[in-house]
């Protein structure tokens, strides 16, 4: 009863660093309690998650068992019909009462009959072996990707994980999704027949992504806050847009460093593995169909980019209501600012994750244009209709029609600047191809709004007529002047003065 009781510590390696933070630190025993239940909790969870995993090794291994008997009857019945067939085709004893005629015809029943439908079965026992191992290989895919999701959601939540062990986690995620992926298009193209089974697998991965993408995008959005993106706009004021200044701006994509710029970068791959990941899942689902249309999706990092940007700019924009130059001016600027920073920065990333037929430079222009277009759609153009409706109940149509042709005017201007930044960049894109010329230009506007377009092509046709009126109404540019008494040849048939101006009109603007 004497003895001394010797307690072991475990060692200082095995503690966690929250634990060693603890017992390091001269913290009073009324946070002890807090920290139990911290670490009980943390046990819990544990505890869940190996019960899971071993109701899922135990179904697994269930399934396997199920699997395995099923295959062990069908050879065994293989086995049965190939001895039948060896003890048939086997040479019979001199002491057989079987005649040759007999003999010959039971040759005749093996080979056109028994041993087709021997044939088949095999082949049916060899198609039940892959699919079996099929499911089961599948099975384990996509139990590591819901564990990975699940493990990183968790992670994430608890207040003491290191982002890096998420990160580690999503990226595993993201192997298995393509392994399981390779699979998929495997059996697809070898065994159309197995709908059911692609089915599942692809609802269950579903659900995977559906958590996982999200949350990596979070994670983007969080390290751009950290990284200081958007850059400030303040200095961007109407008076250095009019005057066509260009303050210095600071790069925070430039500017990162360290531990930081890792992060960023490996969350930047992160998402244009998962981009590469459905577009391939897109591809195979929709083999047979139109899949160029449903497969052009903006790059999902350039949009994490763009979005903060095209707030930061609503504010200016709303004080320039009236002066649509500036909003113009501003976009712009600040595509042309970080466009170099796409080529130099992220594309080597994109190439990394093997995303084909994506161009940072491309995605970028495209992004800022379309935040202008959407811009225009929803604040500029309907303002201006309103004010044409009201002047067409005044019966006084100027200021409106000027506001919209000088708002045209400024549109074209820009869309000559983006692809001048464009064609000076090095990059081959097919401009010839409507889709990518759409996609840089911001008279897309008009390609949802028909009723817009014909407002325009109305403005354009009265002011036309309008500057035309006084050249048509002088009855001296409908005569041609004739020196001589006879001509012949070309100057028999010279048109009046007025054909001129309607051509210049026509074509250039009289």
């Amino acid at each position: 009863m004497d003895a001394s009781i010797q307690i072991t510590l475990p060692p200082v390696s095995s503690l966690s660093s929250s634990a060693l933070s603890f017992l390091n630190s001269e913290q009073d025993l009324s946070r002890a309690r807090s920290y139990i239940d911290e670490l009980q909790s943390q046990c819990f969870d544990l505890d869940r998650t190996l019960i899971d995993l071993n109701s899922r090794l135990h179904s697994t291994l269930l399934s396997y068992a199920s699997f395995s008997d099923g295959i062990h009857l069908l050879f065994d019945d293989a086995t049965s019909k190939l001895t039948d067939l060896r003890s048939f085709t086997c040479p019979q004893p001199l002491s057989s009462s079987l005649s040759p005629s007999d003999g010959q015809g039971r040759k005749e029943e093996i080979l056109g009959e028994e041993l087709p439908a021997l044939a088949k079965e095999v082949a049916r026992v060899e198609t039940v072996r892959a699919y079996a191992e099929t499911a089961l290989k599948l099975d384990t895919l996509v139990g590591d990707i819901e564990d990975a999701v699940s493990s990183a959601m968790n992670k994430k939540l608890r207040k003491h994980s290191s982002t890096q062990s998420v990160e580690e986690m999503r990226l595993l995620a993201i192997e298995r999704l393509g392994h399981s992926e390779d699979v998929l298009i495997s059996v697809t193209e070898t065994h159309p027949q197995w709908t059911s089974l692609v089915s599942a697998v692809d609802h269950r991965i579903d659900r995977a992504l559906a958590t996982l993408r999200p949350q990596a995008i979070a994670d983007h959005r969080s390290l751009l806050g950290s990284l200081g993106w958007p850059p400030p706009l303040s200095t961007l004021t109407s008076s250095n847009l009019d005057a066509g200044k260009s303050a210095e701006v600071s790069n925070p994509l430039f500017t990162m460093q360290g531990l930081l710029k890792q992060q960023y970068c490996e969350n930047f791959l992160a998402l244009c593995h998962l981009q590469e990941l459905q577009w391939r899942r897109k591809s195979r689902q929709l083999e047979g169909h139109n899949r160029k249309v449903a497969l052009q999706q903006p790059l999902w990092a350039i949009e994490e980019l763009v979005n903060p940007i095209s707030i930061a700019c609503q504010r200016h924009f709303s004080k320039w209501i009236d002066k649509p130059e500036f909003v113009f001016a501003l976009v712009y600027k600040i595509t042309r600012d970080y466009v170099d920073t796409m080529d130099e920065l992220l594309q080597p990333l994109v190439d990394e994750a093997r995303l084909a037929g994506y161009s940072c430079r491309e995605e970028w222009i495209s992004a800022m244009v379309t935040s202008l277009v959407t811009y225009l759609a929803k604040e500029i153009f309907p303002k201006y209709v309103a004010e044409l409706d009201g002047e067409s109940v005044s019966g006084v149509q100027s200021k409106a029609r000027f506001s919209w042709l000088h708002l045209v005017d400024l549109m074209i201007a820009f869309d000559k600047q983006i692809q001048s930044l464009v064609t000076h960049s090095g990059i081959s894109l097919s401009l010839q191809d409507d889709g990518n010329l759409q996609k840089i230009s911001s008279l897309s506007v008009f390609c949802d709004r028909p009723d817009w377009l014909d407002i325009w092509a109305e403005i354009e046709l009265n002011d036309t007529l309008e500057k035309l009126k006084p050249e048509v109404d002088d009855e001296r540019n409908w005569t041609a002047k004739i020196e001589g008494a006879l001509l012949s040849g070309f100057e028999s048939y010279k048109s009046p003065a007025v054909s001129k101006c309607l051509c210049s009109a026509t074509f250039v603007g009289c």
